[in-house]
């Protein structure tokens, strides 16, 4: 029997897949952990527990959030629902206006920003431009391509045949065209072809061949041609799919009938997408042609302008773009999901985004060694963690990259490249979560949660450092009081509460209110959410060799703590809450919980058998700081 002492000094491997309980021999054993729940992974290697949730507003439904960010000092949340858009800033709502979205369509939108205007664009509604005139003034209305003299310079294409010809009856005015093929349908009235390189508009349809039009420019003649094409965005051909600005141009990527096709406005000019005769700074347009399908589910600016298609990325470049020198190259063939929209997001210089299978998420970076991106896999060692993402953002303070899934739970990814920490953890709630976004400093989340009568409710929250519930509310008053009012979104739910510091227990909240014990000061009021911290499996020499041995006995933990008002352990026996609280007279509690920065032992009876148990469990719903940033393990070994 030997003595055996493990120092964990970090987790920055985050929580590892079941899968990889057999691999003692990786560096990752070392700085992961088995469990890892409702705690944030710091670059430094301590783990502690979440943030809480704090109640801004209540959505009018589910939906979908976005950061719209005006400056430094205006920074805004729009919250679209079916139908809806509401802004919100400071935590109310500046304004509301409707829109063309359904519930069920928010799922595949697209945006981008610049200044004060928001594109946005789904492929089966037309594009919509919400622009911000002051701090509650909004206006929401479809694009409107750049146009001189009822001549429109948006993008053309010929979706019939290439023999498909058109005789137009006049070259003026209003007038007959026929077509040598079944062209036309009524969903074409009031949208234009161009003959000849000279535009009109369809007024009415005789038949599938026949159409009556206006001439917008003189056409060149009356002969039948085979030059001719129709807007390429339309009711019968879709709208776009995504979008992005590039080198002072509006990108658009793909459309409903033109999946692989993109589209580069005029320089300096962005609504205005007229090839001209292929100057500089002239539009550009150009399909994606490989041997294999290559719908465009997104489109980013980056160092390059990067491509997102359904089975590679792609890149766009030149120094500047323009229609002569301009490149395209395959970089990786990764592929992103077909069935919902995930828009990549920027972490220090790389573009994350989520596998066409939904089980990984990759870092799109270009590498000076090979000259060329690599598409690196940030989930493998956790990979029971993504299940069907449907949103990913980056909290650039915090150093967190948030992926929602569709279950309504957050894998949550500490990433430093510098340090190369990617440490994953589950951040769940009770409820589920449906989209987030970040702005600025702070981070949105639109989560689901039982309401009244059982009825689903949305609910606009956000993570506050301070907060060790959800939903939560707090209150302060100069005379203390024990009944607290201003919880109507949490009617009929029971609540943990915090009075002056320390742990109050259950409320159920009934009219809006609850009612406590004994008159507090200060109050944080929310639902409660459990952390947990489970080691890996101790790694030690056995006379067979490298593993787990066949008896171990955990003789004492000794975790190192930070500002630490509660902590919960067990070691095998059943939990136990370490006293770290201070207590008064008749049992009363003397002022808040003291915050606990240093060393606590724990010790343990009894020998383990079980190769891939944890020798050690933290898990706790007290509503108090936590933050673990060692692990001492002494144990003896037979």
């Amino acid at each position: 029997m030997s003595r055996v002492d493990q120092v964990k000094t970090n987790f920055t491997a985050g929580e590892l897949a079941p899968e990889m309980l057999g691999r003692a021999d990786l560096r990752a054993w070392q700085n992961g952990a088995q469990r890892l729940r409702n705690v944030f992974i710091h670059p430094t290697g301590g783990v502690t527990r979440r943030s809480g949730l704090r109640y801004i507003h209540t959505a009018k439904g589910p939906g979908r959030l976005i950061a719209f960010e005006f400056n430094t000092e205006q920074t805004y949340l729009l919250v679209l629902t079916e139908g809806k858009a509401e802004v919100l800033a400071g935590g109310a709502v500046r304004a509301e206006f409707d829109t063309p979205w359904s519930a069920a369509q928010l799922g595949q939108i697209n945006w981008t920003q610049s200044a004060d205007t928001l594109l946005v664009v789904h492929p089966q509604v037309p594009p919509q431009k919400i622009t911000r005139t002051s701090h509650s003034d909004w206006s929401i209305l479809p694009w409107q391509f750049a146009a001189r003299d009822g001549v429109s310079h948006q993008p053309f294409h010929k979706f019939a045949a290439e023999e498909a010809t058109l005789t137009p009856a006049a070259t003026t005015g209003s007038f007959k065209v026929e077509a040598s093929a079944d062209v036309f349908t009524e969903a074409m009235v009031g949208t234009r072809l161009r003959i000849g390189g000279k535009q009109v508009v369809i007024d009415s349809l005789l038949s599938a061949r026949e159409a009556m039009v206006t001439a917008q420019e003189e056409l060149s003649g009356t002969e039948a041609t085979t030059d001719w094409e129709e807007q390429a965005f339309s009711e019968r051909r879709g709208w776009p799919v995504s979008v992005c600005f590039h080198q002072d141009r509006l990108v658009i990527g793909g459309s409903h009938s033109l999946p692989n096709r993109l589209w580069l406005s005029k320089s300096a000019d962005l609504f205005n997408f007229d090839q001209g005769t292929g100057l500089d700074d002239e539009a550009i347009e150009f399909p994606i042609l490989s041997d294999q399908v290559n719908a465009i589910r997104a489109v980013f600016s980056g160092r390059h302008l990067q491509v997102f298609t359904s089975g590679a990325e792609w890149t766009v470049s030149g120094e500047p773009l323009t229609p002569m020198n301009l490149q395209l190259r395959r970089q990786t063939r990764v592929g992103s999901p077909l069935d919902r929209t995930v828009p990549p997001c920027d972490v220090d210089g790389a573009t994350i985004f989520v596998s066409r299978a939904g089980g990984e998420l990759r870092e799109f970076l270009y590498t000076d060694v090979e000259q060329a991106y690599q598409a690196t896999d940030l989930s493998m060692l956790a990979r029971h963690l993504m299940l069907r993402p449907v949103e990913i953002d980056y909290d650039a303070p915090s150093r967190l990259l948030h992926v929602v899934r569709e279950d309504g739970a957050i894998a949550t990814v500490t990433n430093y490249r510098a340090e190369a920490v990617t440490a994953w953890s589950l951040l769940q709630t009770d409820g589920g979560v449906r989209s987030i976004a970040c702005l600025a400093e702070e981070v949105y989340l639109l989560v689901e949660r039982v309401g009244r009568y059982g009825l689903p409710v949305f609910l606009v929250e956000r993570f506050e450092a301070a907060l060790n519930t959800d939903s939560a509310l707090t209150g302060r008053v100069a005379v203390p009081t024990d009944r607290w009012q201003g919880l109507e979104h949490l009617e009929g739910r029971r609540v943990r509460v915090v009075g002056d510091g320390s742990d109050m227990g259950e409320a159920v909240v009934s009219g809006g209110a609850i009612t406590l014990d004994q008159p507090v000061r200060e109050v944080e009021i929310g639902l409660p959410f459990r952390h947990e911290v489970w080691p890996l499996p101790p790694a030690v020499e056995s006379a067979g060799g490298p593993g787990r041995p066949t008896q171990l006995r955990l003789v004492q933990v000794v975790f190192r703590l930070l500002e630490t008002s509660a902590l919960t352990v067990d070691t095998g026996r059943g939990a136990t809450e370490l006293p770290l609280r201070r207590m008064g007279e008749e049992g009363l509690l003397d002022g808040p919980l003291p915050r606990i920065t240093g060393d606590v032992p724990v010790r343990a009876l009894g020998w383990q058998r079980q190769a891939v148990a944890p020798l050690w469990r933290v898990g706790q719903d007290t509503p108090l700081p936590c933050t673990i940033l060692s692990v001492t393990t002494q144990m003896k070994v037979s």
